[in-house]
């Protein structure tokens, strides 16, 4: 069996975690690609919700390899902390079932003081970013000067690594944004206590999957954060920086394009973001309210990582459209489908208004974006509770007329559908 692609289309917070429990019970492998603590990926199992950030979705089934490939970014203290409560509510976490590719890249202390020091200078032009170091760490990446997960099998490269590293961070923090110095002295002490736990763990990332493919068994690869987070095809500079689209899963695993079979897009039935830069849809007041909840249930829209409230719009076709575009998108997942029910009419941006001509493509720079207005088409709504339905015959027809809309605007089919954070809170489209 192939690889099998699972892809953010949005500002990510899609629902990636759902719908990758839901397919992992035919994995063999489930591997993140990119990204780092900064996701959020919630599955929830009858009573109990899981929240993850980045152990794969699929550690949840018995019997599945999870691998962290090398595309990631990893803190061993959030790994852990992670692992722990895996473990306290019976999960195997053990070093059969989760892997960590030697190529993936360690997220220091200093790491996470730089972050803090960047988003303080920008000031008022602030990304908004988690502060948990990501960019930090893919920024030594790029320059050829990070610590690579393969540290944690030899002690002693280890300490000199990070000695060198947190004394060069530290020039900068002390001299350059006038912070506190990182204490060398308790990064050493802290990491010599990962390099212990997380040694037997590691694997070759790329040789594992190519392993499995070619017995035939499938792969599938977990996106984190979502197309218009891309540092070269979304929102930027107001992006992550990695590449949580189809082509960063090539490079964050170690295939190529021939072991793909699906790339499965999923999309929110509305469009929600965390962080600054413009927002075609966005809406405020009673209506945003209405849509994001209010916090008190664990599917509302407040980071799973941060907790912040996300921004709230309605559907933004051009966005789905460019996903579809960028990744190459065999089918669509629309979740959340359920949180439209009782609205009498739902809004749904079909173009722009740019400059006063009509745009049908979303635009490659931030400056026309944020020039551009929405277009909407307005189809009507359902009252219907719609939590129970498994079949596309128990959706109103309202609501069915929705997802095609959707699927024809798209240019993409609708595979699967939510309608609740249950595991089975999936319909099957027809």
């Amino acid at each position: 069996m192939p690889l099998n692609i699972i892809i953010g289309t949005q500002w990510g917070d899609e629902g990636k975690g759902h719908i990758t429990d839901r397919l992992a019970h035919d994995a063999a492998v489930v591997a993140r690609y990119s990204g780092g603590d900064n996701a959020g990926h919630t599955v929830t199992i009858g009573d109990e919700i899981f929240k993850l950030h980045l152990i794969p979705s699929g550690i949840i089934h018995p019997g599945v390899i999870c691998l962290i490939g090398n595309g990631a970014v990893v803190n061993p203290a959030v790994l852990l902390r992670e692992m722990d409560e895996l473990a306290a509510r019976g999960v195997d976490v053990g070093p059969e079932r989760l892997k960590l590719s030697g190529a993936a890249h360690l997220i220091t202390p200093a790491h996470i003081a730089m972050d803090r020091a960047h988003e303080r200078a920008r000031g008022r032009e602030a990304i908004g970013t988690t502060m948990r170091g990501i960019g930090p760490t893919y920024t030594d990446k790029a320059r050829r000067e990070g610590l690579r997960a393969e540290l944690l099998a030899d002690p002693v490269a280890l300490a000199g690594a990070l000695a060198s590293h947190v004394a060069t961070k530290n020039e900068a923090l002390v001299g350059g944004y006038g912070m506190e110095p990182v204490d060398v002295a308790a990064v050493l002490g802290e990491f010599t206590d990962y390099a212990r736990r997380l040694g037997s763990h590691l694997a070759d990332g790329p040789a594992l999957v190519d392993e499995a493919l070619a017995r035939g068994h499938m792969v599938l690869a977990e996106g984190a954060q979502g197309t218009l987070l891309d540092i070269d095809h979304g929102t930027y500079p107001f992006v992550t920086s990695s590449s949580p689209t189809a082509g960063g899963a090539m490079t964050g695993l170690g295939v190529g394009p021939r072991v793909v079979d699906r790339v499965i897009g999923v999309a929110k039935a509305f469009t929600t973001r965390v962080g600054s830069g413009p927002f075609p849809t966005e809406l405020d007041g009673a209506a945003a309210a209405r849509l994001r909840g209010m916090g008190d249930k664990p599917w509302d829209e407040f980071g799973t990582t941060t907790g912040r409230p996300r921004r709230v719009g309605w559907l933004d076709l051009p966005i789905l459209r460019h996903a579809r575009r960028v990744n190459s998108l065999s089918e669509l997942v629309l979740t959340k489908l359920d949180i439209l029910s009782g609205l009498a009419e739902i809004p749904v941006c079909v173009a722009y208004e740019l400059d006063g001509r009509r745009v049908e493509s979303f635009p490659p720079d931030l400056k026309t974006l944020a020039r551009c207005r929405p277009i909407y088409e307005t189809l009507p709504g359902w009252v219907e509770d719609i939590t129970d339905a498994r079949r596309p015959s128990d959706l109103p027809a309202a609501a069915r007329w929705y997802v095609e809309f959707v699927s024809a605007g798209a240019g993409a089919p609708v595979s699967h559908v939510s309608v609740g954070p249950g595991r089975a809170q999936f319909i099957e489209m027809e």
